[in-house]
């Protein structure tokens, strides 16, 4: 009997084991399914009834049981949530639900999977910190939550897990400490707490973890002494702790604890003393990084010993004695053969730069000793350095003359000496370097003349010679180099005139030739130098008029004083409205000065030192403009008197019917009915919008745009923070603008868009017409602001900069909106204005499209007014950006939005704007980008990305190419060439999941 039962029983568990719980199996995943977005759930067709639960897509099962072991959904881009139910996967040994866009909080349930070993829910937007039933899953080994948004402090059962081998948990606005726990995670190969906000020290119970290769802290606010624990963790390969507040001396012995290191970066802390001269013990290391600290004393020559050094960063210190021995570390580092990268600059290192740095590494790329106090004389035989990119001294005691062998490094892109005693002529040889983009040769006492070799340097866009003693003519060749954008040679010895090639350098932004001899008219051609922001010519002798420059519309500094230029002030530049400095004092000019536009605002211009002037606004200080009547005859006097009393009479009718015209605007404001488009339910008017910006006042002012000026705004009756669009109604096309924007919001909704909440169409208090939109608010502002902080007000700017996978996601969700913009509403819609400043980020840094002041739903617009609308819109900004087909009066299509998603690729990851000064003519940001593919990738790429928060090790070269190549397929010349955004996309998640999966994928 008891057998029986006994075999019932046991009947009853298999029966259980394959029939109700592989049912239970089945509802779970349908249950998980029916939570994901709509859109995605094609890709889970096969989980249904007609398919045998272990053939489901992404789904394995266990031989035995036939229960479902492994559910790997990675990288499918599902939305929406993940189901409880998944908890009821009683059997699951491996879940992968990275590379998705799954929201919300992990479930609670996760902690019934006690056979669960490896958990990876990377690269969602995960929120609600870890629950602690994750920690009843004793048989973790790999736990990977990196890039979510989980927030929160780490539970201290995080130390329960202990078969852990990977724990990665970066990227997640963690807050709070380390739990002491951790040291109880023994079997740890790689950990990784990046780019959190963890703070405090580090427990000394870190030292139990002797298996850890891998060991990350980058990015935090950890605090105090270099941890002591981290020497007992004698397997380390790389050990990344940059851009933390770490303080304290290295120990002197730090080299003999840690043998196995390749990379080691502890830039960007707050760590005194020496560099332990023992570093040179770790023979395997490759990278070292120690800018941006307070380090000092020597740098140790026995780095001569690493053998396979390849990057060392030292600069930003106090590096250095100010004797003559602080440079002999660069002697021994003649024996590092791999050496491709090194900086010391900005420390003190003294004495004379040694003749044998000619036979540093031949793969040398970048030599950076500037700001320091090195004496000397550059060696003769530089030119053996045959491998170098870019080599600067500037600011430092240098004496000498500049090598001819510097005509054999034909691959430098850059080379400066500004700011030091050299001398000598400058040598032709110069010329050869036919690469070359920056040549500083500033503040020395350089004599003889200017090289016309230079015209040779056909890609040169920075020149500066200024503050020398070179003499002779301004070599016509140089006016050939088409892209230069700054041409500087002020303060010289230079004579004859401005050559009238000047013309030619059409992408020149900066021209200095102050304080010269030069003398001449002023070229008519200096008007074609459209792209002119500062021209300075002051201190020379220049004569005859000022030439027709109306059409530099972007001149931003004007000075032409101190010459002998005469006539008439030009009345075109009261209309230069960037303009923040004109000077042309002391001069021969005459006659009434403009009182309009800029030329009202005393506080920007100077006259002063020309006699024959007068009129202008009072705070000049001239003399009155007097002038007779016409005629001296009684007749003629009363005639004209007779007139005026006319006109006088007719003004004083006509301003009557104005007064009551607008009174009678004015009785009826409060009567006015708020404009509000029809899908949106709030209604607002002019004095609330008012009222909720403190009167419009500056200290809530966020930006501008093209048509309008955009405020914070705090709703009192809802509570509720907005930002107010104010259209200019002034601006030709604002109406046009506001319109177009109303019609292509009020019918699209996507996540990556920002949302129009409703807008106000209305008269203000002076009666005048009013029209606003009114959006969310987004609190991190525009991705202008985090790509160039250094152009905002310190109160406004970013804290931080974006990291390289912060910046790929903002491309994926910008490219994502254009997708569905294109593709997947109504009618298709471009946008026509995509650029950093309409790229608004939200708390999570999650990207949102903004200002469709220009958009168009492609079935329905006038192609003449949007190329009026475009021009009139033209703005510095949108200039770059633009598709260049829209310059033509070419279509309008969703092509010319994947043109300007490609220019913004190039200047997210490149850190530099298409319009920036550097760029002209056929040397543009693309072709720049073009040209160092694949090989220099680096070189164009922007440095605050390569150094913050990637892993030591990290591909970011190929990871890079990869990213801008899809830019150079969004931005080709022909439209029909260019990558559909759906193929954007699609190439932007693939570079994402290889280059931050496959790290992952290969730990495990």
């Amino acid at each position: 009997m008891k057998l029986f039962l006994f075999l019932s029983f046991s009947a009853l568990m298999l029966l259980e084991a394959f029939g109700n719980n592989h049912e239970t199996d089945k509802q779970a995943l349908h249950k998980f399914k029916s939570q994901v977005s709509k859109e995605k759930r094609i890709l889970l067709s096969s989980w249904n009834n007609s398919f045998p639960l272990c053939r489901w897509t992404r789904v394995t099962c266990g031989r035995k049981h036939k229960r479902v072991t492994d559910l790997d959904l990675g990288g499918l881009q599902f939305g929406g949530v993940i189901s409880p139910f998944i908890g009821n996967l009683s059997f699951l040994i491996s879940l992968n639900l990275t590379d998705n866009s799954f929201r919300g909080t992990i479930p609670q349930e996760l902690g019934h999977l006690f056979r669960l070993q490896h958990l990876d829910m990377s690269f969602n937007f995960l929120r609600g910190g870890i629950p602690t039933s994750l920690f009843n899953c004793s048989r973790l080994l790999e736990f990977d939550l990196y890039s979510n948004h989980l927030g929160q402090g780490l539970p201290s059962e995080l130390g329960s897990l202990s078969e852990l081998v990977i724990l990665d948990l970066g990227t997640n606005s963690l807050k709070g400490k380390l739990p002491v726990s951790l040291g109880n995670l023994t079997s740890l190969t790689r950990l990784s707490f990046a780019e959190n906000s963890l703070e405090g020290e580090i427990p000394d119970t870190i030292a139990r973890l002797t298996q850890m290769e891998f060991f990350e802290l980058a990015t935090n606010h950890f605090s105090g002494v270099f941890p002591p624990a981290i020497f007992n963790l004698s397997s380390l390969q790389y050990l990344n702790m940059f851009g933390n507040y770490f303080s304290g001396n290295l120990r002197p012995d730090f080299g003999k604890f840690l043998p196995n290191l390749q990379g080691l970066s502890v830039g960007q802390n707050c760590l005194t003393g020496a560099i332990p001269s023992t570093l040179a013990n770790i023979s395997t290391l490759q990278y070292l990084g120690m800018d941006y600290n307070s380090l000092k004393g020597l740098i140790p020559p026995s780095f001569a010993k690493i053998r396979y050094l390849q990057e060392l960063y030292l600069n930003k210190n106090s590096l250095g004695n100010l004797s003559a021995g602080d440079l002999e570390f660069l002697i021994a580092l003649t024996n590092c053969t791999q050496l491709q990268n090194l900086d010391v600059s900005s420390n003190r290192l003294s004495g004379d730069l040694p003749a044998s740095i000619v036979n540093l590494s031949m793969i040398l790329i970048e030599f950076d000793i500037s700001k320091n106090f090195i004496s000397g004389s550059i060696p003769r035989d530089i030119g053996n350095l045959i491998g170098l990119q870019t080599f600067w001294l500037s600011e430092n005691l240098l004496k000498g003359p500049i090598p001819a062998s510097f005509g054999k490094l034909l691959g430098l892109m850059g080379l400066s000496v500004h700011a030091n005693r050299m001398s000598g002529e400058i040598p032709y040889s110069l010329g050869n370097i036919t690469r070359l983009e920056t040549l500083l040769l500033s503040n020395n006492s350089f004599e003889g003349i200017i090289p016309p070799s230079f015209g040779k340097c056909s890609y040169l866009l920075r020149l500066d010679i200024e503050n020398n003693k070179l003499n002779g003519v301004i070599p016509q060749e140089i006016m050939h180099i088409s892209t230069l954008v700054s041409l500087k040679m002020s303060n010289n010895l230079l004579t004859g005139s401005l050559p009238e090639d000047v013309g030619r350098l059409g992408n020149l932004g900066t021209l200095y030739v102050a304080h010269n001899k030069l003398s001449g008219n002023l070229p008519d051609t200096l008007g074609k130098c459209l792209t002119m922001e500062k021209v300075h010519l002051q201190g020379n002798s220049f004569d005859g008029i000022i030439p027709d420059i109306s059409e530099l519309v972007g001149i931003e500094e004007v000075d032409f004083s101190s010459n002998n230029l005469s006539g008439r002030i030009p009345e075109y530049f009261a209309n230069f409205s960037l303009l923040e400095y004109l000077n042309l004092s002391f001069n021969n000019f005459e006659g009434n000065v403009p009182t309009e536009g800029k030329l009202k605002n005393a506080t920007i211009v100077s006259l002063s030192g020309n006699k024959k002037l007068c009129g202008g606004v009072l705070e000049l200080r001239l003399q009155p403009c007097f002038t007779q009547p016409a005629g001296n005859s009684r007749k003629k006097l009363l005639i004209g008197v007779s007139i005026g009393i006319s006109l006088l009479l007719l003004l004083f009718i006509a301003s009557v019917s104005l007064c009551w015209l607008k009174s009678r605007k004015k009785k009826n404001i409060n009567e006015a009915t708020p404009f509000t488009l029809g899908v949106f339910h709030e209604m607002i008017s002019y004095g609330d919008l008012r009222n909720a910006t403190d009167g419009f006042s500056s200290s809530n002012l966020i930006g501008s745009g093209s048509f309008g000026t955009v405020f914070k705004a705090l709703l009192h009756a809802e509570n509720k923070v907005v930002a107010v669009k104010v259209l200019n109604m002034q601006r030709h096309g604002a109406m046009r603008s506001f319109m177009a924007e109303c019609e292509s919001m009020k019918d699209i909704r996507h996540r990556n868009l920002v949302k129009l909440l409703t807008a106000c169409s209305s008269i203000d208090f002076q009666g005048n017409d009013f029209r606003a939109l009114i959006y969310e608010y987004m609190p991190n502002g525009s991705l202008d602001m985090w790509l160039h902080p250094k152009e905002f007000e310190e109160i406004s700017r970013p804290s931080r900069t974006l990291t390289l996978l912060e910046r790929l996601n903002i491309a994926i969700d910008v490219a994502s909106v254009l997708e569905y913009l294109h593709l997947n509403c109504h009618e298709a819609i471009a946008h026509c204005d995509l650029k950093p400043s309409n790229i608004l980020l939200d708390d999570d840094l999650i990207a949102h499209v903004s200002d469709f002041g220009l958009a168009r739903i492609l079935l329905k617009f006038d192609q003449e007014t949007f190329i009026n609308q475009l021009s009139s819109a033209g703005l510095r900004g949108s200039i770059g950006y633009a598709a260049p087909e829209y310059a033509m009066g070419g279509e309008i299509s969703v092509h010319g939005d994947a043109y300007s998603f490609g220019i913004l690729i190039f200047e997210m990851f490149s850190g530099k704007r298409p319009t920036d000064e550097m760029f002209g003519g056929v040397f543009t940001l693309r072709s720049c980008i073009r040209s160092a593919l694949p090989e220099q990738v680096l070189d164009v790429s922007d440095e605050l990305v390569l150094h913050n928060g990637l892993r030591i090790g990290f591909p970011a070269a190929a990871c890079l190419t990869q990213v801008f190549e899809v830019g150079l397929g969004c931005s080709e010349e022909s439209p029909a060439n260019r990558l559909e955004m759906n193929e954007v996309v699609k190439e932007l998640i693939s570079v994402k999941e290889r280059f931050f999966k496959a790290r992952r994928g290969a730990r495990r």
